[in-house]
């Protein structure tokens, strides 16, 4: 399929994975005038986006469920799924470093750990609201 960098602008928007095969045909010819630089900029930038937001995620995670072992385990028996939960995100994140190893130094940041309580936080306030016999301690 033979396209120009104005179709390839209009497939960006109809057929995604079409759009990133072309592109990726042009790149490896040489062809790289033809290439949709402006979408495939965009798209690699937000690839970066998305590891860090998953990091964070998982990062939230344990913030999360540390918070709730630490203030609401009411018996030694409770709180298993936090434990559990916690092994399984800092397990996911140990891979994300392995794959990934310039994100420990994101992980280390003040923005990212900030970002990270402040998921926390939200997904907190949520689960005070389902338990709201908890909330009142």
């Amino acid at each position: 399929m033979e396209l120009k960098t104005q179709n390839l602008k209009e497939l960006y928007e109809k057929d995604f994975y079409l759009w990133v095969m072309e592109n990726l045909k042009l790149l490896k010819n040489g062809e790289y005038d033809l290439v949709d630089w402006e979408n495939l900029l965009e798209e690699i930038e937000d690839m970066a986006k998305r590891e860090l937001k998953s990091l964070v995620s998982l990062m939230a995670v344990i913030m999360e469920h540390l918070y709730k072992w630490e203030n609401f385990r009411e018996e030694i028996y409770m709180g298993g799924s936090w434990k559990k939960s916690i092994i399984n995100a800092r397990s996911e994140i140990k891979k994300l470093f392995k794959d990934t190893p310039s994100l420990r130094q994101k992980a280390e940041q003040k923005e990212s750990l900030e970002k990270a309580w402040q998921y926390a936080v939200i997904n907190l306030v949520g689960w005070f609201e389902d338990a709201e016999d908890l909330a009142k301690k």
